[in-house]
């Protein structure tokens, strides 16, 4: 059997979970990882995984999942409030823990089995690609390696109309909360939950006319974040924002016709993106690199049937997330009409938006709720 050279360009969770599964499975692949950005540097405060989520780990790698799960936040409930009013649902839990600390988590793991990712190293021309048995395209929604391919992949992007901001805030929320406020301007969202023991997590959403009446656009990044600050203010109770590279964006969802291209394979953002709200991204990239390894060790030498087997295994099952994803990326882009329900009936539209608790399954995790 020949020993294989990999390239992963990207050192998020899909690239070091990959780059683990491979070089502690067989030792004697060369396995690099590359990542332009420094070492501890990462965008965003927090990683949310709802409550089973993370099941597919415990079976298939308990030794990540002991890891991972004991520097976590959970809770067992989700709050809606909408017009000052805190609706309560039992039943729906979710577990978060700082991306930072998530990554760095990972990087533990894979120095364990002598692979250490070179930071601040840029992948910018084909060349730099070649060379390698197999290049895994784990660097993002802007994916160089993917684009460095032209149309080969078939890759389709569409930008959402809402406008989202990614801060942080030391208040910490007893559940996972969706907050909805109106002002002057129009109507914001935030997703809020704590992800370690001193922060949370904190997404400011607003639809595109209240993002342009608000008058955004001419503000710089700390007069949004100011002016986010007194949306919620009731919500912060005094605690301040806390930014990181927070400022407005259009989330992006892309999707590929084709996954592998020769010798090259789309892992995580780089093959598709699943909105935010329904908290399954991270879940994705780590199960892609489950499968993609699996399929790896089954066909070895045979990389071009190693990337069909994990493509005809894996796109069924991702397909189904990401539309749950799409239909709950249509509700939050719609949230300004629903928020034309009372408080109970808002909360019943947003626990049904992605399409995957319909409400006899409600009745069975959500009691309480469901019975007033």
């Amino acid at each position: 059997m020949k020993d294989m050279k990999i390239l992963v360009v990207g050192a998020g969770p899909a690239g070091l979970y990959l780059a683990y599964l491979l070089k502690r499975r067989l030792p004697a692949w060369q396995v690099r990882v590359v990542e332009q950005n420094p070492r501890d540097s990462t965008f965003g405060f927090g990683v949310v995984f709802s409550d089973r989520a993370l099941e597919f780990l415990r079976g298939d790698d308990a030794e990540t999942f002991e890891r991972i799960t004991p520097a976590m936040e959970a809770w067992t409930n989700l709050t809606v409030v909408h017009r000052g009013v805190p609706v309560v649902i039992d039943g729906i839990g979710f577990a978060a823990i700082g991306r930072l600390r998530f990554l760095q988590l990972l990087q533990q793991q894979l120095a364990g089995v002598d692979v250490v990712p070179e930071y601040e190293t840029s992948i910018g021309e084909q060349e730099q690609l070649r060379g390698y048995d197999l290049v895994v395209a784990a660097d993002g929604a802007n994916s160089f390696v993917r684009r460095s391919r032209g149309e080969a992949f078939g890759t389709r992007v569409q930008h959402l109309q809402n406008k989202f901001s990614w801060y942080g805030t030391p208040k910490l929320f007893d559940t996972l909360t969706q907050t909805f406020v109106a002002n002057q301007h129009g109507v914001f969202n935030a997703h809020h939950y704590r992800h370690s023991a001193h922060m949370s997590t904190f997404v400011v959403e607003c639809d595109p006319l209240t993002w342009e009446q608000a008058g955004f656009a001419a503000m710089d990044e700390a007069a949004t974040l100011a002016y986010c600050q007194r949306v919620f203010a009731d919500t912060l109770e005094g605690q301040p924002l806390v930014s990181n590279k927070s400022i407005w964006r259009n989330f992006p969802n892309l999707r590929n016709a084709r996954w592998s291209v020769g010798n090259t394979v789309l892992l995580g953002d780089a093959q598709r993106t699943a909105h935010f709200s329904i908290g399954s991204g991270t879940r994705l990239a780590m199960e892609d690199a489950i499968a993609l390894a699996k399929s790896l060790f089954e066909f070895k030498n045979d990389i071009p049937l190693a990337l069909a087997s994990f493509e005809a295994a894996r796109r069924t099952i991702v397909e189904k997330l990401v539309a749950a994803a799409d239909a709950s990326a249509d509700w939050y882009e719609r949230f300004p009409q629903h928020m034309q329900l009372a408080p109970r009936e808002f909360a019943w539209s947003y626990i049904q938006r992605s399409g995957r608790i319909d409400p006899e399954k409600l009745r069975k995790i959500a009691p309480k709720f469901v019975g007033g």
